[in-house]
């Protein structure tokens, strides 16, 4: 069950290293944004990997981490980056 996972990836270390028994890949079916300082409108971003970690989310968008919360519509609005390393991000939430 690695589908919609990084590379490297299983479930299980991603549940482990989040803490979270419930953190699971997401599908692409939603919009996804990033708000940027001083702007009054969003950067769309074209994720390859959006992973749910209950209403937090990591979304990776060309090679960089974005957090951001799930809304109750399915969206993601993403606040910042958390670079390149996965694990980095995760230890972040």
């Amino acid at each position: 069950m690695n589908s919609g996972l990084p590379a490297g990836w299983t479930i299980e270390h991603l549940r482990a290293l989040s803490g979270d028994p419930s953190a699971a890949p997401l599908s692409f079916d939603r919009l996804v944004v990033v708000e940027t300082a001083g702007q009054d409108d969003y950067e769309l971003l074209q994720p390859d990997v959006i992973l749910a970690f209950h209403e937090l989310c990591l979304v990776r968008d060309d090679g960089e981490w974005f957090m951001g919360q799930l809304d109750a519509d399915g969206s993601v609005i993403c606040w910042a980056s958390y670079g390149s390393d996965l694990a980095g991000a995760i230890r972040s939430l």
